[in-house]
């Protein structure tokens, strides 16, 4: 018998919308692994308070009335994911100084595609010293934003920042991986409205979010893995 763990790809953009919240959060089933310790690290740094369970798979979130919006390099070169925070710092406080996921250096995987649509929805920034410096001029608004190339990251920010922006966003050409739609699920369950159809996610702005409780999906690469495990050594494996 193989438990499977809760997906790392699942849990970090949930992680990183918890910065919507005034209330407290609680995340479920979430994975051992070093990227969710980071993730973790970063929400703290900014000022959340974070109660994890004995077996570290289940944590309470509660953010401070003031948070902080500065995400450093040290933090964020470890992660490429940390640019997740970006979109709910800028719609829930109107700032951020978040580093580039490669420092000075945009990679071979650039970020010009989560920039492009949060200026879209009303986020102003500049590049200064390898740090990404945004704010909006109080509340985000809707907009319609189609994607040049299907982007996770992207969608998913676009996403986060859309919850809390002032009426209608229409997102076309969007990422569909199972890990977004979980991402949703977990903010419809604190009361977003987000909904579907086919490659178009369609969010009406909300005032705030409630508390919510919420288990993060099973990780379907490690679910795959032990599959074709069992299948190559001809094994009997009951997958969790």
């Amino acid at each position: 018998n193989v438990t499977i763990s809760g997906s790392k790809n699942a849990s970090l953009p949930i992680l990183a919308a918890t910065l919507l919240f005034d209330q407290t959060v609680k995340i479920k089933n979430l994975p051992r692994v070093r990227d969710i310790n980071t993730m973790l690290n970063l929400l703290k740094s900014l000022g959340s308070k974070i109660i994890l369970s004995k077996d570290k798979k289940t944590a309470k979130i509660l953010n401070k009335k003031k948070m902080k919006t500065f995400a450093s390099y040290s933090m964020v070169k470890t992660m490429r994911g940390s640019i997740l925070v970006l979109g709910p710092l800028i719609s829930k406080y109107f700032k951020s100084k978040i580093s580039l996921p490669g420092g000075c250096l945009i990679g071979a995987r650039p970020i010009n595609y989560h920039l492009a649509a949060l200026k879209k929805l009303g986020m102003k920034y500049e590049l200064r010293d390898g740090y990404i410096l945004a704010k909006s001029r109080g509340r985000l608004k809707g907009a319609n934003i189609k994607f040049p190339n299907i982007s996770v990251g992207a969608t998913e920010n676009s996403i986060i920042a859309a919850c809390l922006a002032k009426g209608k966003t229409t997102l076309k050409n969007c990422a569909i991986e199972p890990e977004i739609k979980d991402l949703t699920n977990f903010l419809n369950s604190a009361g977003a409205k987000i909904r579907w159809s086919g490659r178009t996610c369609l969010i009406n702005g909300v005032n705030s979010l409630n508390s919510t409780e919420y288990e993060v999906m099973a990780d379907r690469i490690e679910a795959g893995t032990f599959c074709v495990a069992a299948t190559l050594a001809k094994g009997n494996l009951e997958i969790k």
